[in-house]
């Protein structure tokens, strides 16, 4: 959890925040377009990158571009950009504000760039859905290769929210931890009692997914296999969920039941928990609620992978789905870092 950055020591009242390391891909170093680009997109562009060709997909034909597609959202884009050009205004500096500003803080410019970079010209989309953004991204993305619209789809979320302005908004929400600043590794504490709010991260997380007979006869390296998607809507409060976690039991309920699956054929779930003290509860009991004995059994395995790199807003999702399939293809589950005292929801063997 490095300081420095567009964070500093003078932002009182919030832990540090957790940052990716700098990313600046090769495209960006050129004049003209680069200057278009913002730090979301250079994340989505290297993630982009480093998992096309881990899956050796890097097509020349225009006949396989046709059937590539991008599914990369985010969650508030380059706020940091925002407050930039808003300050120009103020100080009356028109005439330096950047004629790209508009395409820099465009959510969909991250599907954009990747698109154009590798020439693809399948479907191009843009999921907006704060921290379900890269879940939601990778869920549309599989619908879309079901439904015949692409063979292979490249999905992920995407973030770069480290700001004043970001950090001072979610600190007047009281979502942020507060409690371990003297320990900021500490701040990050799903399930754990002591939690008290979550910690910035940022960065990209980007799979390739593509049709099971398309994998198959090139010979790609699977990892996994999307077997059901769900998603639902408390429709309750903008920012709190149901304490019965109805909206999370729902979308839990509607995956499973399009996998085919058991809820006792799951052997490992990671959780949402942001390490704030309702969100976490919540979502311990609509785990309990749907896993039932199961759960309380010990045959599930549960942790939180926010403990190690803070909540990446519209890129946890698919930064989590990545943890989830590493854990399936290598047969560990990672842990819950910063997890002494379990909340008291756990018992038995019901534990992350």
């Amino acid at each position: 959890m490095p300081r420095g950055g567009r964070w500093s020591s003078s932002h009182r009242g919030s832990s540090p925040p957790c940052r990716a390391g700098r990313a600046r891909p090769s495209s960006t170093r050129r004049r003209g377009p680069s200057r278009s680009i913002s730090g979301f997109i250079a994340y989505a562009l290297c993630a982009a990158d480093e998992a096309l060709r881990d899956a050796n997909w890097l097509p020349s034909e225009n006949e396989k571009k046709e059937r590539t597609g991008v599914s990369i959202g985010g969650g508030i884009g380059s706020i940091s950009d925002i407050l930039d050009a808003s300050q120009l205004i103020a100080e009356n500096r028109l005439r330096r504000l950047s004629p790209f500003f508009i395409p820099k803080i465009l959510i969909n410019m991250a599907s954009g760039h990747v698109s154009m970079k590798y020439g693809f010209q399948g479907p191009n989309h843009a999921a907006v859905t704060a921290c379900a953004t890269g879940a939601h991204s990778i869920g549309d993305a599989t619908r879309m290769i079901q439904f015949g619209d692409a063979d292979v789809m490249v999905a992920g979320g995407t973030e770069s929210s480290i700001d004043a302005l970001s950090i001072a908004g979610f600190s007047r929400l009281r979502a942020l931890s507060t409690k371990y600043n003297s320990l900021p590794q500490a701040s990050s504490r799903p399930f754990d009692c002591g939690r008290d709010g979550f910690v910035i991260g940022e960065g990209c997380g980007v799979m390739v997914l593509e049709a099971l007979d398309h994998a198959m006869e090139r010979g790609a390296k699977i990892y996994a296999e999307v077997r059901g998607y769900g998603m639902s809507g408390d429709a309750h409060h903008i920012t709190q969920p149901q304490n019965d976690g109805r909206g999370a039991i729902l979308a839990m309920e509607r995956a499973l039941e399009q996998s085919g699956l058991q809820a006792d054929q799951i052997d490992y779930l990671n959780a949402h928990a942001t390490s704030t003290p309702l969100g976490d509860a919540v979502e311990a009991t609509a785990i309990k609620s749907v896993f039932g004995h199961h759960a309380t059994s010990g045959g599930l395995a549960l942790s939180s992978t926010k403990g190690a790199i803070g909540h990446l807003l519209g890129a946890a999702g698919s930064v989590e789905a990545i943890f989830t399939v590493l854990a399936i293809h290598h047969g560990v589950a990672p842990p819950t870092l910063n997890l002494e005292q379990p909340d008291l929801l756990f018992e038995g063997a019901f534990m992350p």
